[in-house]
């Protein structure tokens, strides 16, 4: 496009006056921000505003954050009837020397199906054993990860009409190298009886896999076999680098168990809380029908709720509401439903006295956990769901007036038919969409419910497996939904996990194997947001000469670790050329910001199709390096592309947050 010579002086010398306005006196700038840091310009933004959303899907618990690593260790997934399905477990040696069926002699009543192993060789004679025995072995999920002095706890019940001698071993992926052994000899196994032993690895191997082997005649029977690492997050049970990249984000909520899992395609494959607490040897476990695949449950209604604590997250439960994807409970049949939830919510909060309160305290928390959440359904905002959702609603502030009641029904366009303190929201679509989708609740009624954007993700072709687009475009979703924050409550991105040899959604937040796991783009992103919970919203006004794809946010916060109180700018520049930003902060004094311990984060590429990978895991990552001679006035360029964080440190003593129950600031 050509402008008249005239007409462009003219703009430049506007442009000019108007940047002195502003305080602005570097070069001619393509865009400005001004914010206003003053405490007449200040809201509070929720301190759960972002949070993660765990789904058990694509194998992101069992198989995942959960480190068990016996796929199907109840030998439950073939079903009830025997003889049954045993994957993935199979057949170690002679396969003519040893019989392997299942029957249902098992000593737990919800778990009745056991593996039966009849060993036809012997120890010596014409039908001696192979060297190395016969017996079944099992890969794990796609390979154990077992690594070179790491112990591992392997725990099962056997029972046996003759004394026994079973190796346990740790075998490599070649089947050649033995990482671990020990032997079980024992002259009394005639009622079934739990074996412990602890195995430390000489060598490493990250598809290594568990082996139950003899060379005794006889029948023997095996159930619940189970191989943990020890060196999980405090011995919890949590796969410590996965742990470790949710703690990353600070989350401020955590939302459980999903989703569609929470569904299930058939009520009878819906998760039943009930059924997945108390010791793991007794959880039934479960067909996931939603996303096609068995799990024991090992992480469970209580796991969820450690989860959150170790996290210092709020929980969110998500119930089932009597709606699974193909099926409805008639509403006035809901009692049961009503009161599994009620008896849920003791279960998390009631006194280590109560009855159900009392089971929590027996699996090791005395103290109750801080559930403010319930959820009632996912997507379910259909048919008679509102007769259903007032049962709950109810019921439950009956007794727990305290706790937030979430809805499924859309809130954002006008008043809800009923009662609810959040609404619950999903928003999935393309890049392109979710850009425009930042001004989703500009216009939302500002009294009544809040919204929680219980799941949000760029979809489509253009985002592959998850790159540096999908992961931008989402920024500027979220943006939107900081600058709205009087009437957003929660926001988490989905799906969060994924095991990358069991993909059910294509781009998720983390991708991960046996050994190793990585945050895509989109990971990355929601660390600029992480600062922002609790944090106070500043008034900021972007305004621009040439372009519309930048946008911006401002918020002052505490660094609790630090100690130090920051303002914290982000601005995304969605544009394919550098831009050119004037920000000017008003209502601070001269000299309130300290240029040593100020930087400026950004995440970009050298083209937005890009992603991580196991080989190039940190290809997309953010990049922080220090911003010098800054002002009240500051002079950036952001790249193509970019999310960018500007972490200007406030002096000691410059800004505080009144303590005494306001949202205002004092600025001295």
């Amino acid at each position: 496009m050509h402008m008249d010579n005239d007409v462009g002086k003219m703009l430049v010398f506007f442009l000019f006056i108007l940047c002195m306005a502003i305080g602005v006196f570097d070069a001619q700038p393509s865009s400005w921000l001004v914010i206003n840091a003053s405490q007449s310009s200040v809201k509070k933004i929720s301190p759960t505003m972002f949070g993660i959303s765990f789904e058990e899907i694509s194998h992101s618990g069992v198989g995942g954050l959960w480190a068990e690593l016996v796929n199907n260790r109840g030998f439950e997934a073939g079903g009830q009837n025997v003889p049954s399905n045993i994957s993935p477990w199979a057949i170690v040696g002679n396969v003519t020397m040893i019989f392997v069926t299942t029957d249902r002699s098992s000593c737990f009543d919800r778990n009745k199906i056991a593996l039966r192993l009849e060993v036809t060789c012997d120890t010596s004679g014409e039908h001696s054993c192979p060297v190395g025995g016969v017996g079944v072995y099992n890969p794990g999920f796609w390979g154990m990860n077992i690594e070179q002095g790491q112990q591992y706890k392997v725990a099962f019940y056997v029972r046996t009409l003759r004394p026994i001698h079973i190796s346990v071993s740790l075998i490599g992926s070649n089947e050649l190298s033995t990482l671990a052994s020990a032997d079980i000899v024992d002259d009394n196994f005639g009622n079934w009886t739990k074996k412990e032993i602890i195995l430390q690895a000489n060598g490493s191997n990250p598809k290594a896999r568990l082996q139950l082997t003899t060379r005794n005649k006889g029948v023997i029977w095996l159930d619940q076999v189970s191989a943990m690492p020890l060196n999980t997050h405090k011995g919890q049970g949590f796969r410590k680098d996965l742990f470790d990249m949710l703690a990353d984000l600070n989350p401020g909520f955590l939302r459980f168990p999903g989703g569609s899992f929470v569904e299930g395609r058939l009520l009878m494959n819906s998760f039943r809380w009930k059924d997945t607490i108390g010791p793991w040897e007794n959880r039934p476990g479960h067909f996931g029908d939603v996303w096609q695949y068995w799990t024991d449950d090992g992480i469970g209604f209580f796991e969820y709720l450690q989860l959150a604590e170790e996290l210092g997250a709020s929980p969110v439960w998500v119930i089932n509401g009597g709606i699974s994807m193909e099926e409805q409970v008639n509403s006035k049949v809901m009692f049961p439903f009503v009161l599994d939830v009620l008896h849920g919510i003791e279960f998390a909060r009631g006194d280590p006295t109560s009855t159900w309160g009392s089971i929590r305290a027996s699996m090791g928390h005395k103290e109750p956990f801080d559930l403010q959440y319930v959820a009632v359904g996912n997507q379910d905002c259909f048919g008679d769901y509102r007769e259903k959702y007032m049962k709950f609603w109810i019921a439950v502030k009956d007794m727990y007036p305290d706790i937030k009641m979430i809805s499924n029904c859309d809130g954002s366009t006008g008043k809800l038919d009923h009662p609810a303190d959040l609404y619950d929201s999903h928003v999935y679509t393309n890049p392109n969409s979710l850009f425009s989708s930042a001004h989703n609740f500009d216009n939302s009624p500002r009294n009544g419910p809040k919204a929680f954007v219980s799941e949000y993700a760029a979809t489509g072709g253009d985002v592959g497996a998850g790159n540096l687009l999908k992961a931008l475009a989402e920024a500027v979703f979220l943006l939107g939904l900081e600058r709205n924050s009087d009437v957003v409550e929660m926001a988490s991105n989905a799906p969060l996990f994924v095991n990358i040899n069991s993909a059910n959604f294509r781009a998720n937040a983390i991708v991960f194997d046996s050994s190793k796991a990585y945050g895509t783009p989109t990971y990355w992103m929601q660390h600029f947001f992480k600062s922002s919970n609790g944090a106070t919203l500043l008034c900021s006004e972007l305004g621009t000469s040439s372009s519309s794809s930048l946008v911006a946010s401002a918020i002052s916060y505490t660094n609790k670790t630090e100690n130090r109180s920051y303002l914290g700018v982000k601005v995304m520049n969605y544009g394919g050329n550098n831009a050119v930003l004037n920000i000017t902060i008003q209502g601070l004094n001269e000299n309130t910001l300290d240029a040593a311990g100020s930087t400026v984060t950004t995440l970009t590429s050298t083209n937005p199709k890009d992603e991580n990978s196991f080989n190039e895991p940190t290809k997309v990552a953010p990049k922080t390096s220090p911003l010098p001679n800054i002002g009240n006035n500051i002079h950036v360029v952001l790249p193509p592309y970019s999310l960018n964080l500007l972490n200007l440190l406030m002096k000691p003593s410059i800004l505080q947050v009144v303590e005494s129950g306001t949202d205002d600031l004092t600025l001295s």
